[in-house]
């Protein structure tokens, strides 16, 4: 595989969907905006009515001297006297002065005569009124009434209800999904032990008295564990949709939030309204965000917030009486950093993996999810699963629904093979880069190399077949080479991880005799030879100088938390370092030889790439054997589609399919290797 310098690219900020907005009742809301008007237009006119100007003692001394004041009220309660002044005198002072002037006075600055006084100035009428005021006091206190009750509705009520914002932050966030759910073992296919584990879950929920009439307790708690996208939420969404009882899902971020204690509460709220609702199933989605391991370190303490998150869990499923009918179903993709605790016997009784699908399971996951779309008679599922090792069911989703969108954006009538293809590699590895203009030297360099992979690979028949070679660019590669392997393998002999070796350096020794260079395009390759070395010395006890010992560390409680250290001397750290040397230097020598020795057909299978761009394993064959292809070019096809376009023709089903064949290096049946090794317990690993 001829990879590209990886280049820093910068990538736009994003963020996710916000949640719904919170939902008001639009009569209530709009009657109170109403009411709150009309109160504030009350309020307006009974001021302007009724106001009554604040004046100084002695300014209301010289209105009475002037003889503005007609009416004089004296409120001893209050320690205050109001005057209401004449219609002339208003309309006399013309400063914006009411009817009416109140002012603070003390009775010890009145003489005994003032009375008399105010009668000469011709004041024709003294009350004394001795009321509270409420009045005043009540059109002071109705704006801030009127701020609480708006801030009740606006708020208050949105605490209360669901998605709330204060005293909402102790229940729990989980979304119910009611009874008669449409998902059933149906929909589920490629982990038929994992279905048929579950399967006393569905019959305890449905028929519990068949349990305890012989005594047994069904699993409290089922841990699905495996890759991602293998299935995990979908079975649990089955297990719920077969026994037909509600579906309480709930992702362990969900539990943790800002206030300490906050998960605990939202955990015994769960289990709560499970109870009440039971039969039901719990699903905790993503259980190692809070129930990891326990123990010493820096962000662990007994009064961190996730171990009282799973503290609460541990409690909640410990409280199980045999009459709950309420069972847990947790999904991880970690089970090695879980604690303990939380997996024991009484609380997650059982752990079903879930892997990724095999060669029968891939087929059953493209027919049920091809079902959703139009594809032609000629669509052969079976060569798309044997081409789709490692694919997680969720690829697999994406693999039909990327082809679907392909095969519309082209306004087919149906979605054909070549779009499943297409599909395939566009999920594993990106989108061909057509358009992307390549350096000569680079393209001569390129084709050398993936020459050099396919030569290697079509003549080892420890290797996986070849089936095709190209030098389109795809995501991060220049070029690639795919095998098509004939089956799933559930382990590796040696012969093949050393072909498989030998098939890493193909194209480097390739640049290396051909062009007198080198480039960096081989640094996936290298990296992958020395991966397959490590893990057949280290793990798979295939070295001769060390035997079969493991070497390589454990996921253990102490590499955890970042105490584990090396488990052998610095002496069996050479020796290791000198058979992995010796495995990468034989095969590199192998294939040198094989290359050396076949320089001929090296040439003729790189002109063949730098005319063709790609070729399939048919091709690749002809050339070997001394043949010459037979078959318009790239530009020949879209010249002489031109050309019919031009003249009004169109292009007939011949020649189509010629181009697809040619140009389209998408119709493939396979993937290249992987460079990740898995432990050798997984059903199938790429190499």
């Amino acid at each position: 595989m001829m990879n590209k310098p990886e280049t820093p690219s910068q990538k736009p900020d994003s963020q996710g969907p916000k949640g719904p907005l919170p939902k008001y009742s639009r009569g209530h809301f709009t009657w109170l905006l109403v009411a709150l008007v009309a109160m504030t237009l009350m309020m307006s006119v009974f001021q302007k009515a009724g106001r009554v100007k604040e004046i100084p003692f002695s300014e209301f001394e010289s209105f009475v001297h002037n003889r503005y004041i007609k009416i004089v009220i004296y409120n001893r309660n209050g320690g205050i006297i109001t005057g209401e002044l004449f219609e002339n005198a208003v309309k006399a002072l013309e400063d914006g002065t009411p009817k009416k002037v109140r002012a603070k006075y003390d009775p010890e600055m009145l003489a005994e005569d003032y009375n008399k006084w105010l009668s000469d100035q011709g004041v024709q009428e003294i009350r004394y009124e001795d009321p509270i005021p409420w009045g005043p006091i009540f059109l002071q206190l109705v704006p801030i009434i009127l701020i609480v009750v708006f801030i009740y509705f606006i708020f208050m009520r949105n605490i209360k209800g669901g998605g709330g914002m204060l005293m909402n932050f102790g229940r729990s966030k989980h979304r119910l999904q009611g009874k008669g759910t449409k998902v059933t073992f149906d929909n589920v296919a490629g982990i038929e032990e994992a279905k048929d584990e579950v399967t006393e879950l569905i019959e305890f929920l449905k028929n519990p008295k068949k349990f305890k009439k012989l005594g047994g307790r069904i699993p409290r708690g089922v841990l699905l564990e495996g890759p991602p996208g293998c299935g995990k939420t979908l079975l649990a969404k089955a297990i719920a949709g077969e026994a037909d009882v509600p579906f309480f899902s709930i992702a362990g971020s969900d539990f943790v939030e800002m206030f300490v204690g906050v998960g605990a509460s939202r955990v015994r709220d769960l289990f709560k309204q499970a109870k009440e609702n039971s039969p039901c199933i719990i699903f905790l989605d993503e259980i190692d965000a809070i129930g990891r391991k326990r123990g010493p370190g820096v962000t662990s303490g007994g009064h961190d917030e996730r171990e009282q998150t799973l503290n609460a869990i541990l409690v909640e499923m410990d409280g199980f009486d045999t009459d709950d009918q309420v069972i847990v179903v947790a999904a991880t993709n970690r089970g090695d950093i879980l604690d303990k605790a939380l997996t024991r016997p009484g609380r997650f009784d059982r752990q079903v993996i879930v892997p990724l699908p095999d060669l029968k399971g891939r087929l059953k996951i493209l027919q049920i999810h091809a079902k959703k779309v139009k594809y032609s008679p000629d669509a052969n599922f079976e060569r798309i699963a044997r081409g789709t090792p490692m694919f997680s069911g969720a690829e697999l989703e994406a693999l039909i629904n990327e082809a679907a969108i392909s095969a519309s954006m082209q306004d087919k009538d149906y979605v054909e093979m070549a779009d499943f293809e297409e599909a395939r590699d566009k999920v594993r590895w990106g989108r061909a880069k057509r358009s992307r203009e390549v350096d000569e030297y680079d393209r001569k360099m390129t084709a050398y190399h993936e020459a050099g992979h396919a030569l290697v690979q079509f003549m080892l028949k420890d290797a996986d077949p070849l089936h095709k070679v190209s030098i389109i660019p795809r995501g991060p590669m220049g070029g690639a080479t795919f095998a098509l392997p004939e089956k799933d393998r559930l382990y590796y002999s040696k012969k093949y991880c050393l072909a498989q070796l030998q098939v890493c350096f193909g194209g480097r020794i390739a640049e290396e005799i051909f062009c007198d260079d080198v480039t960096s395009g081989a640094q996936g390759d290298i990296k992958q030879a020395t991966m397959i070395a490590r893990e057949m010395v280290t793990e798979w006890g295939m070295g001769n100088e060390l035997g079969p010992i493991k070497y390589s560390p454990d996921m253990n409680t102490e590499a955890y938390f970042g105490m584990g250290g090396s488990e052998y001397s610095q002496k069996t750290a050479e020796t290791i370092d000198r058979e992995i040397k010796r495995l990468i230097d034989e095969a590199y020598t192998k294939v040198t030889d094989l290359i050396e020795a076949n320089r001929d057909k090296m040439e003729a299978l790189t002109e063949a790439l730098l005319k063709y761009e790609t070729l399939d394993v048919e091709d690749v064959k002809i050339i070997l054997e001394g043949g010459s292809l037979d078959k318009p070019t790239v530009a020949d096809l879209l010249k002489a589609e031109q050309e019919k376009a031009q003249a009004g023709l169109s292009v007939d089903d011949d020649d189509y399919d010629i181009y697809a064949g040619v140009d389209d290096w998408d119709d493939d049946d396979d993937i290249f290797k992987d460079s990740s090794f898995k432990d050798d317990d997984d059903e199938d690993k790429p190499l």
